[in-house]
């Protein structure tokens, strides 16, 4: 190979890897974007609504039991996820605590999600975070259930009239997109997706 096509091959190479390296539409937009991270709450129980517990963890009443498991280990580091009020008293050490919340038809929602707090990102880096983990196929995988609990919800808008929402359930391990195609083939994230964005949320709302 000669020294014209070697640098060639090289300079193809290097700009393959960049590709490869570009987080998937529409996040590679995220960064530069206007960008709203919400708190949301999961669940609202009906007030008469039971369900079973989860071996290690006395039932909530009308808790859903991938909600309860999440809990019951330590929710995967996203204490600051649960909303103030879902736990009773002294069930999780450390966890907020009061009687289960009921339905707040007045409040401001995120895609039917009640929001507890809303939080303009302004630091890029952080946005660059968020959008090399959501734009990552490898990151998901196919696999997992298919319950919507979103603790956390982000909408991001790369230009006038566009607005690009997401919805992430750590207790469901799954995420939704609206006003745009989900651009991989799973929506389910694998365990060290959920360590990543954990780091980011803790960014977001400190403990």
């Amino acid at each position: 190979m000669n020294r014209s096509l070697a640098t060639a091959f090289v300079v193809a190479s290097l700009a393959a890897a960049g590709c490869s390296s570009s987080p998937a539409a529409p996040f590679n937009q995220l960064p530069g974007s206007p960008a709203t991270a919400f708190r949301l709450q999961n669940y609202e129980p009906p007030p008469t609504a039971a369900t079973s517990a989860v071996p290690g963890l006395s039932a909530i009443p009308g808790l859903p039991p991938q909600i309860q498991a999440w809990m019951g280990q330590g929710a995967a580091g996203l204490g600051q996820l649960i909303p103030p009020g879902l736990i009773p008293p002294g069930l999780i050490p450390g966890m907020p605590t009061a009687t289960a919340p009921v339905a707040q038809p007045d409040a401001q929602r995120f895609h039917g999600f009640r929001i507890l707090q809303g939080t303009q990102l302004m630091d890029e880096s952080t946005k660059e975070k968020i959008a090399k983990i959501l734009g990552d196929k490898d990151n998901f995988e196919s696999t997992g259930g298919s319950c919507m609990y979103p603790e956390m919800g982000l909408t991001f808008s790369p230009m006038g009239g566009v607005q690009n929402d997401v919805l992430i359930s750590f207790s469901c391990r799954q995420v939704q997109a609206f006003n745009f195609a989900w651009p991989h083939n799973g929506t389910a994230m694998k365990a060290s997706t959920v360590e990543k964005m954990a780091g980011i949320v803790n960014t977001i709302w400190p403990q």
